[in-house]
């Protein structure tokens, strides 16, 4: 069994993402969009971004957790179903409308040759090989850490892109949005560690990565903001497969480990009310998720 060390894991990934940057500086084919650009402003809200979506995500991976301390809220009882249906449903939103959609576009974008990129459906293949990866990979145990895994990589990418933007027109809506998605991404991720039953060390580490993974790619955006091109082909093939393969992720573990164990669970099942509840939440957290679309 695969198990991630989370410091090991978020040493790696900003390691990763500094030797992403230089690859994307000077690889271009397509010119970057015209944009009104105002770089002081733009940082305002940057600074602004990195403070409001750390909050969000901490108070949001953090909510599920008061289970621990709140009677109401343990795993055991009906409402713990109901908010776990609903951050399914987000998580669920996040796969297949946030994520993927955005590694289609990377990987069908004009500026990348037509062949191969555009004549097969890269995006798809890379998400289910993915799928299949963590179905093969991977146990009970470790969902918490591999859905982490998942939300990290397309939350450090997002937030690239945000802090290389000198647009305070582009920054400015995506602050709110942006803010709301790390929030309900975060109920999803904290529902699932108060599942999987971590040490008190592990879940702490676990939800100061999260909170600080967007932050830190806005950082790391503002650090590159002067020559990143989001169009260069370098970008958008490494920004296409890992969102791909996040959105595989993603998908698998809403679908399987939260949402069919939990609806084939006998006290679901056998209690009209309770489920019925949780498919309200989940068409509810789907649905609000699937809104932030708009925006971001």
């Amino acid at each position: 069994m695969i198990k991630f060390n989370q410091t090991q894991l978020f040493t790696f990934l900003c390691f990763f993402f500094s030797l992403f940057s230089p690859l994307v500086l000077g690889d271009c084919t397509c010119e970057p969009e015209d944009e009104d650009r105002n770089k002081p402003l733009a940082l305002k809200y940057k600074m602004a971004a990195i403070v409001s979506i750390l909050v969000a995500g901490a108070i949001g991976v953090c909510f599920p957790l008061l289970g621990k301390t709140i009677d109401a809220l343990r795993p055991e009882k009906d409402i713990f179903f109901v908010i776990k249906a609903f951050a399914a449903g987000v998580i669920l939103s996040t796969g297949f409308i946030h994520v993927l959609p955005d590694a289609t576009e990377n990987l069908t974008s004009p500026c990348l040759n037509e062949n191969p990129w555009g004549k097969f459906p890269f995006a798809g293949l890379v998400a289910m090989v993915s799928a299949i990866a963590t179905l093969l990979l991977l146990r009970y145990r470790v969902v918490s850490q591999a859905l982490e895994l998942g939300i990290v990589v397309h939350s450090v990418i997002i937030g690239i892109s945000l802090g290389a933007s000198e647009s305070p027109k582009t920054i400015k809506p995506l602050v709110a949005a942006l803010t709301f998605h790390q929030f309900f991404e975060g109920m999803g991720l904290g529902g699932c560690i108060l599942q999987a039953k971590l040490k008190a060390r592990s879940v702490a580490i676990m939800v100061l990565f999260f909170a600080l993974t967007t932050p830190v790619g806005i950082g790391i955006g503002i650090g590159i903001s002067n020559t990143y091109n989001e169009n260069s082909p370098t970008a958008l093939v490494l920004e296409g497969m890992l969102n791909a393969a996040s959105a595989g992720i993603l998908i698998y573990m809403a679908l399987v480990d939260l949402l069919a164990a939990d609806f084939m669970n006998p006290k679901l099942q056998n209690n009209g009310k309770v489920g019925a509840s949780a498919g309200v939440s989940l068409l509810l957290g789907s649905a609000l998720m699937s809104l932030l679309a708009v925006w971001a």
